[in-house]
């Protein structure tokens, strides 16, 4: 059958099981949204405030689901806005198709009005990018960019499509959804060596990340700690994957980790690394980090071993098979004393934990405490996103959502709607005042939509973490980071037609937060915490995890 580019675009985004786009019209995509609104019973269009903002809904969708999702913007302005969000699910790879008009090929290069080389910009960013010169390959192309986007490594990717190819013509045939490929299944023999290793070492340690949660792997890792003895820990993008009191989880490692589990990671003579990449923040300096371990790294991209971190045995493959296969090649191993140590370092972390009073942490329980099992989780990026890391109680999978990567400030309202478009659960996002500045635009979505999202604003006014490295290690120079704002949040959620509510301390957050959850259209919670409260243990800058900065040593720096 005879359809243009526009109808194209629509019947192969439904070929390939598309139920819901995220983005903003402009001049180069209204014929794309002309057939849109002609298929509106099968694709639910979420208009929302901003492109930034629909980029990180597709994010927060493709999370939710592990579908990709899919964001649409005009050209110019338009696709330059998705950038961020483009660039946030490049580093945390995570699966979104961006869909970007422009003007049409005989104006390419003219400086035509709205033209930008989106493709030329986004090429760092995108696990792939296409123009569309031709309309014959635009189902195709589109094909081509969803299985790309979902093999391997997911990452976003983008198609540009000039006006003339949307409204020309061409045959189309609808063909099946596409299957993406797999990572290939490792061989026996580095089954084999990861077993020797295994039976060699007297402190195992299972370190996973996003890779793992992407794979599905919660239940293999937790076999094969079982059977060795190990215990395990994870960077941010692996939480939620296996329950967060489980015995052997020890939490989140890194710059703002658990002490227990980062501790444990340095203390290990054997690391086992699964869908991890070594970030800087997850290792602090590279030649002091796990120095006494061996490292075995297991990826679905061959591109991350050894490029931070020099390991013994480093294998690209399928990594949930790969944990099934060695959990049956290895021996049962029992470790006391490595289960002492750990228990040591446990009692430590807890004792620092006696006063029950600092507020972020009786916050973040609480919500744990009082939410569904499968709520989803989401964050911006400061102070908050660590103190969530480490004290929410995760039960199921897939309900973390936040910018790890790139560390995105303004990433949570939007990727809060997109989950609930996902899941239709509701979602809680967890937010500090400077964080939720950057996108409380999206109220006007999450009112318009009704979307069942509890916005909790730990509101220091100052943004937290920048002064907190300022206190610790700049002398108190506060430049820049106190927040002399008057801003009402409880008034603007109202502004907005959402509900407002506030807590100047724990016993009334308590209060308003059991009202606020219980509401199923959106609201803010402006929870009033101390400026200068801090998230430890931490990271010295260029440091290593034997000098960690703990809780006695922050009291001292303070004063």
């Amino acid at each position: 059958m005879k359809l243009t580019g526009a109808q194209i675009v629509i019947e192969t985004l439904l070929e390939q099981g598309v139920d819901t786009v995220f983005g903003f019209p402009g001049a180069t995509v209204i014929d794309i949204y002309d057939k849109l609104f002609s298929c509106k019973d099968k694709i639910t269009h979420v208009l929302t405030a901003h492109e930034q903002g629909a980029a990180h809904a597709a994010d927060g969708y493709a999370r939710s689901t592990g579908k990709p999702g899919v964001v649409i913007a005009t050209s110019g302005p338009g696709a330059t806005n998705l950038v961020t969000g483009i660039a946030t699910a490049f580093l945390d790879s995570v699966p979104v198709i961006a869909i970007t008009g422009n003007v049409s090929n005989s104006m390419i290069g003219r400086d035509a009005f709205q033209e930008i080389d989106i493709t030329g910009v986004t090429l760092p960013i995108t696990k792939h990018n296409f123009f569309v010169r031709d309309i014959k390959v635009l189902a195709d192309t589109i094909r081509e960019a969803f299985k790309i986007a979902t093999s391997g490594r997911p990452g976003p990717v983008l198609i540009d499509i000039p006006n003339d190819i949307q409204i020309g013509t061409c045959e189309f045939k609808p063909l099946k959804k596409v299957i993406p490929a797999k990572p290939p299944k490792a061989d026996d023999e580095m089954i084999a060596k990861a077993a020797e290793l295994i039976a060699e070492c007297k402190r195992p340690y299972i370190y996973f990340g996003g890779g793992a949660v992407r794979a599905g792997a919660g239940a293999e890792i937790l076999t094969l700690a079982d059977k060795i003895d190990a215990f395990i820990g994870c960077s941010m993008m692996g939480l939620s994957e296996i329950p967060s009191a489980h015995p052997r989880f020890l939490g989140m490692q890194g710059m703002h980790g658990h002490f227990a589990s980062s501790v444990a990671l340095a203390k290990s003579d054997l690391m086992i690394a699964v869908g991890v990449r070594f970030s800087d923040r997850a290792t602090g300096k590279t030649d002091r980090y796990a120095l006494n371990s061996k490292k075995i790294h297991i990826d679905a991209d061959i591109a991350e071993i050894g490029k931070n971190v020099s390991v013994d045995l480093g294998v690209c493959c399928n990594v949930k098979d790969f944990l099934a296969r060695l959990a049956d090649a290895v021996e049962e191993k029992k470790l006391p004393e490595w289960e002492e140590k750990i228990s040591s370092l446990r009692k430590r972390e807890s004792d620092a934990y006696d006063d029950d009073t600092f507020v972020p942490r009786e916050v973040v329980m609480e919500i744990a405490d009082k939410v569904k099992p499968d709520t989803r989780i989401v964050t911006d990026v400061g102070q908050h996103q660590m103190w969530t890391a480490q004290f929410y109680n995760f039960r199921k999978k897939h309900t973390w959502l936040s910018s790890g990567g790139l560390g995105t400030m303004g990433f949570g309202l939007g990727a809060a709607i997109g989950s609930t478009f996902a899941t239709g659960k509701h979602a809680v996002l967890i937010t500090g005042d400077g964080s939720f500045g950057m996108s409380l635009n999206e109220l006007a979505t999450a009112v318009t939509y009704k979307v069942p999202v509890t916005v909790v604003v730990f509101n220091n006014r100052t943004l937290g973490m920048v002064r907190q490295w300022q206190t610790l290690f700049y002398d108190k120079r506060y430049a820049g980071t106190t927040l002399e704002r008057d801003t009402d949040f409880v008034k603007l959620a109202e502004a907005f037609g959402a509900k407002g509510f506030r807590a100047d301390d724990f016993d009334e957050f308590k209060n308003v937060f059991a009202k606020a959850y219980a509401y199923d259209g959106p609201s803010v919670i402006d929870m009033k915490i101390d400026q200068d409260a801090m998230v430890l243990p931490m990271l010295r800058p260029g440091g290593s995890f034997e000098n960690l900065v703990t809780w006695k040593e922050a009291e001292n720096e303070e004063g």
